[in-house]
């Protein structure tokens, strides 16, 4: 490993708060990972039977009634619950209690896709059919993609620099660069980051039929298998991660004595219009992301993948990484085949999961995949876990239109 020096001065993540379909917690989350336990399953949020989705990762038993406050209920959206929760579990695995920091030293950034888009749904309904009175008062915030950033800040009294991220399933790696770059400037000692969505509904399924990118191959099994032969589509699904990421002088003075990792290195880029017949952004972003972190291709002992399901995406995907680090020299791995796509809290979750993976020296299996597609020459981690010393991970994420995203973190 070439590490810079500078690197020593990157911020760590000293908490993980998971809301997702393979757990609540950080802990349920990964033992249902390395146990291959899927959270997808027929939609039951609402009946899917119009609509050709049929399938999605739904956060099992998630109540918001019996872990938050009743008034913030009908206030905000079921993403805003799910990130209030998560936020509680971070603050608490990071052993941050924030009445012990400065409030303006406390920042929140997080990522969001679809806002909220139940809360909408409802509000519309209430409007056509009864009129503007019958509307929510909170409709004007409650949607908005900044509402899970305010709600928190507003929750934990935490006035520093905020913000919210927009790039689809790449703005949970924004996000956290953010944090990063909140933390190196100076400008705050702890950040909560990450992203939860929720666009599992009749609207929000609606929205994204025309992406032509859901699978609408009726088995839950085979439904979603990126890099496969098989390859139709990706599945939606509901949740994220928050993580908690400290200044590591800071997170030393108050007694932490073992950090899941640290954030050492970040790129991003945009697509150039299809038809363009300039190529895409992701190899690009991921040298550029490894020269921010001061690594050579060879420093890099795994990859969580975008793993979009879509064959051409994936082939486009598998190329770039094939011409980084050369064909199958790297393990791949895509653990969201368990989830879904989670939109603006996939790429935290990747993030929360690939620190779990270097923490236990573990490279969880994708599940799903069977016979890679011709032209994904990869080392795709399949069947079973693989035991290896994990120094670094790269993790991958883009957002439809053409945000690319690529994040290194270090083992601590």
């Amino acid at each position: 490993m070439t590490q810079t020096a500078e690197a020593a001065a990157d911020p760590v993540i000293t908490g993980i708060g998971v809301v997702a379909p393979t757990g609540v917690g950080a802990d349920a989350h990964w033992q249902a990972v390395l146990a291959g336990k899927s959270g997808i399953a027929r939609i039951n949020r609402f009946d899917s039977t119009p609509y050709p989705v049929h399938h999605a990762g739904q956060v099992p038993g998630f109540s918001a009634a019996e872990r938050l406050p009743s008034r913030l209920i009908p206030q905000t959206d079921h993403w805003t619950h799910m990130a209030l929760v998560a936020t509680e579990l971070a603050l608490a695995d990071a052993g941050v209690d924030p009445a012990d920091f400065p409030e303006y030293e406390m920042a929140v950034v997080t990522s969001s896709s679809s806002g909220g888009t139940e809360f909408g749904q409802h509000e519309m309904e209430r409007l056509y059919q009864n009129g503007p009175s019958w509307v929510s008062a909170y409709q004007s915030i409650a949607w908005f993609y900044a509402a899970t950033t305010g709600q928190v800040s507003i929750r934990h009294g935490m006035r520093g620099p905020c913000g919210v991220l927009c790039g689809e399933q790449a703005g949970g790696l924004d996000a956290l660069a953010q944090a990063r770059r909140l933390i190196r400037d100076g400008e705050s000692k702890v950040v909560v980051s990450g992203g939860t969505d929720a666009a599992i509904g009749p609207y929000a399924v609606t929205a994204q039929l025309s992406t032509g990118h859901l699978s609408t191959v009726d088995d839950a099994s085979g439904a979603f298998v990126p890099f496969d032969a098989d390859a139709s589509g990706y599945l939606p699904g509901e949740g994220g991660a928050i993580l908690i990421v400290e200044d590591a002088e800071s997170a030393r003075a108050r007694g932490v004595s073992e950090v899941y990792g640290s954030i050492i290195g970040h790129a991003a880029g945009f697509d150039p219009p299809p038809g363009s017949g300039r190529d895409p952004v992701l190899r690009r972003t991921i040298q550029r992301a490894l020269d921010d972190a001061g690594l050579a291709p060879g420093d890099i002992d795994v990859v969580f993948a975008d793993a979009m399901g879509v064959p051409a995406l994936d082939i486009a995907e598998a190329q770039a990484i094939s011409e980084v680090f050369g064909p199958g020299r790297v393990p791949v791995t895509a653990p969201k085949t368990l989830t879904g796509r989670l939109y603006g809290g996939g790429a935290s979750l990747d993030v929360a999961t690939a620190l779990q993976s270097m923490r236990a020296g573990i490279i969880p299996f994708t599940s799903g995949p069977e016979r890679l597609a011709q032209g994904c020459d990869i080392d795709l981690v399949l069947a079973q876990s693989r035991r290896l010393r994990l120094r670094t991970a790269l993790v991958l994420a883009r957002g439809y239109s053409g945000f690319t995203s690529a994040l290194v973190l270090g083992r601590a």
